[in-house]
């Protein structure tokens, strides 16, 4: 018996240095390999955390590509906002020139901004009209329905529900009715996507089994904790929000300067936790880009911002994966010197 257990051990040893040494060489697709090959337990499970910043968001397309060249593996994905519609495309197995094309011609937010928002603020008055004949829909400008339908459309058949995916995948969106985070886990990915990315006012809030949903972004932006709680042992974060810089007092005489300074502000300080939360965080310099910006060459510009930032976070990737396979190594070693 003590035999077995320590045959047991020392084929567990062999395969944790196996794995080892195949991230320390420099054939990055041994990075890759999966339960497969290597067994389920011989490499860390990695976590993407994909932060919201709409437009901006086109940098995780190429945060993404620059992991998949790499053979970096990703087992889950946790998404706010445009983090939860491109994380949610790369799980159902879209490929990432695919998804980079919805941004630079650009479809996501053509069908996100269905109206000029001006259009909708004339309107206003006109809201008002349909609860005049009983009818009362949720306060928002936009619907929603078309940007639905259109992400809809982009899925393959058989990976339009998030129980479906090739990858497991969580969409944080927040809870009107009790102000908490609510994660979405399961049912119509599309919906899931929708209502993580309604910006509150902007669009109509969602309704989700017993929830009432908005963007996520007011309660988890970078939704690193909800990557952990998928069972990461390592959690890469990608924050796309703008670089705070101070601004000087004359900024603040012009006319709407302030609002998006607070929204700075608010989105720095709550990244704060997510940030700590996160073993590795990648920050594109998605600087000067509007995050409701119809022009393809900011997507393009986000894009190149998010591989230029992957490749800078490869070294400190590569090192977590080496330390968290040594630590196992470490760890049935000395279970192997017991009986």
């Amino acid at each position: 018996m003590i035999k077995s257990i320590r045959h047991y051990q020392s084929l567990s040893i062999r395969l944790s240095s196996v794995v080892l040494a195949a991230l320390v060489a420099s054939n990055a697709p041994a990075l890759a390999d999966d339960s497969k090959t290597t067994g389920a337990s011989t490499r860390p499970r990695v976590a993407l955390a994909l932060g919201g910043g709409g437009t901006r968001g086109a940098a995780h397309v190429g945060v993404l590509r620059v992991l998949q060249k790499e053979g970096i593996p990703i087992d889950m994905v946790a998404g706010t906002s445009m983090g939860a519609i491109v994380g949610g495309f790369y799980c159902a197995g879209l490929p990432i020139d695919q998804i980079e094309a919805k941004f630079t011609e650009p479809h996501i937010m053509k069908n996100y901004m269905t109206v000029p928002i001006y259009v909708r603020v004339l309107a206003i008055p006109f809201f008002a009209i349909p609860h005049l004949f009983g009818w009362h829909p949720y306060d928002g400008f936009y619907f929603g329905n078309k940007l639905r339908n259109y992400l809809e459309s982009c899925l393959p058949e058989g990976k339009r529900e998030i129980e479906q995916l090739n990858i497991p995948y969580r969409a944080v969106s927040t809870n009107l009715l009790d102000g908490k985070e609510y994660l979405i886990s399961k049912g119509s990915l599309s919906k899931a996507m929708q209502a993580s990315s309604a910006i509150p006012v902007l669009r109509r809030p969602v309704e989700y089994d017993d929830g009432l949903l908005v963007d996520g972004f007011i309660v988890a932006n970078v939704p690193s904790e909800a990557a952990r709680g998928m069972g990461a042992d390592i959690v890469i974060s990608v924050d796309v929000d703008e670089n705070l810089h101070p601004m000087e007092k004359k900024h603040f005489r012009k006319i709407g300067s302030v609002a998006p300074r607070i929204e700075e502000i608010a989105l720095e300080h709550g990244d704060e936790f997510p940030v700590k939360d996160s073993d590795v965080v990648i920050h594109p310099n998605v600087d000067g880009i509007g995050v409701l910006s119809l022009k393809a060459k900011d997507a393009s510009k986000a894009i190149k911002a998010g591989e230029e930032a992957a490749r800078a976070a490869l070294p400190q990737i590569k090192a977590k994966l080496q330390s968290v396979v040594q630590s196992a190594v470490s760890r049935a070693q000395t279970g192997g010197l017991t009986d």
